[in-house]
Parts: C-alpha cells; structure tokens; sequence
C-alpha cells in the first residue's frame, strides 16, 4: 500500500521543480521525513538539556570539595565541620549519614561490628549521590547509539521515493530525483549532528563522575578513619600550624 500512495503522489506532482533548498527537500519526504526530523531536533534538545544541567551539578559537588579541604577538617568535630558545608552538600549528607549511623549503632541489639555498619551506611550515602549524578547519562547514550540509525531510517523511505519517481516519471533526470535524493542526506546528516554530541557528552560526564566519585570515596575513608579513632586520626590539612615542638630536656652532667 505505501509504495502504492508513494507511487500515485509522483505520477500526480507537477513537473519537475528546480528549487533544491532544505525546506523543498523535506516537504518531499513529507510526514516522515518531518516525523524523522522532529524526532531528532527533541533529541538533540533533551541531549543538551542534560549536558548543561549535569555540568552544573557537577561543578557544584567539585567547588563543595575545595571548601570542604580548605574548611571542614579545620573544626574540633564532625558536628562542628557539618554545620559550616552548605545544608544541600553532598559532603554534608555524608557526614549527617556517619553521625547517623553512629548514633544508630547504639540502639543495635544484633552484635555486629562498628566498622562494618559505619562503613556500610557510608557506602549507601556515596552510592545515593553518584546515582543523583548519574541521572540522564542513559539518555544520552541511549541518543548516541540509535540517532544514526533514526537517520538512516530517513535516508532508506528518500532513496525509496527516489526510485519510485524515476519509475512514475519515466526518466532519471536531476530534477527528477533530487528532492527526495537531498531529503534522505538531510535524514543522515542530522542523524550524525545528534549522535556524535550526545557520545562525546555522555563520555565527559562519565569521566568527571568518576573523578567526584573519586573524591567522595576519599573523603568517606577519611569520615570512618576520624569515627573510628574518635577523632584521633584526621587527614592533614594545607595551611594548618603545625603543632609547637615540645621544648628540648635539659640534661645534667654526673658528677
């Protein structure tokens, strides 16, 4: 039936025309080649969407972790570090969830060991925001991988109303041919200006992830190792005095 109502749109269309801009193109390919085309510009708009906002989620969580290097570890407790990162940090969800954790540990009634139940409420807490991070990423490689093929749909039904008027027209002349011709390259083309942006986006974002995942891990082995020494053990901080030296012992000659 399609090649039928393709068919019988050539054999009735006026002669030849001889203007070949985009806009004749894709009135040739008619609803889907427009179809197709909408269909790739929501994507190529929804694929951008995700970039920037990702981007500016990420830059938020990688500025928290300037301040809390240059702040946090500063404080006399953990309390004292949380009440100066911003209320929504993801380092301050950290901290509540291992002041948490320490505080549920103690209404425990199943023996289990502190570290392990500390540990594991500060892997949930990092998993909870590498999730919130990485929400979005399976649309952009999602876009990246079946965009082309999209295309290359628009590209097959314009070589395919190509054929069918050359056959209804009797000729294969340029004017014949070249709307729908120009139709399916503007198919492949646009397929490409969507998929190539997501996957080199989604590969970026994917690569900066893994760097804050990088930082959080860090900071939540340096939450367990102060809980678990009872603030004993805490990394160094730039910029800190260091501790005075205790004076030297005077040491007396024996008689």
């Amino acid at each position: 039936m399609l090649t039928t109502i393709l068919a019988a749109g050539a054999a009735a269309g006026a002669p030849p025309p001889t203007n070949f801009d985009i806009l004749h193109a894709m009135n040739e390919g008619g609803v889907i080649a427009w179809s197709t085309a909408i269909i790739l510009t929501g994507m190529l708009f929804f694929s951008l969407y995700i970039l920037f906002t990702k981007v500016f989620e990420q830059q938020k969580v990688l500025n928290q972790y300037k301040r809390v290097r240059n702040v946090f570890w500063q404080s006399g407790s953990l309390r004292e570090g949380a009440a100066k990162l911003e209320k929504n940090s993801a380092y301050r969800q950290i901290v509540d969830d291992a002041l948490l954790a320490q505080d549920q540990y103690k209404e425990l009634t199943d023996p289990i060991e502190a570290h392990d139940w500390l540990h594991g409420s500060l892997q949930r807490s990092q998993d909870s925001i590498n999730s919130q991070l990485g929400g979005g990423l399976a649309f952009l490689a999602t876009v990246g991988s079946t965009a082309p093929f999209i295309g290359l749909f628009g590209t097959v039904v314009g070589i395919f109303r190509a054929l069918i008027k050359i056959g209804a027209a009797g000729d294969a002349s340029i004017g014949t041919v070249a709307g729908p011709v120009g139709e399916a390259l503007i198919m492949t083309a646009l397929g490409l200006v969507v998929a190539v942006p997501a996957v080199l986006a989604y590969n970026w974002l994917q690569r900066r992830n893994k760097s804050i995942a990088e930082d959080l891990s860090g900071f939540s082995n340096d939450v367990l190792g102060y809980l678990a020494s009872d603030g004993r053990v805490r990394p160094a901080v730039k910029g800190a005095k260091p501790a005075p030296k205790a004076p030297p012992v005077a040491t007396t000659a024996k008689a």
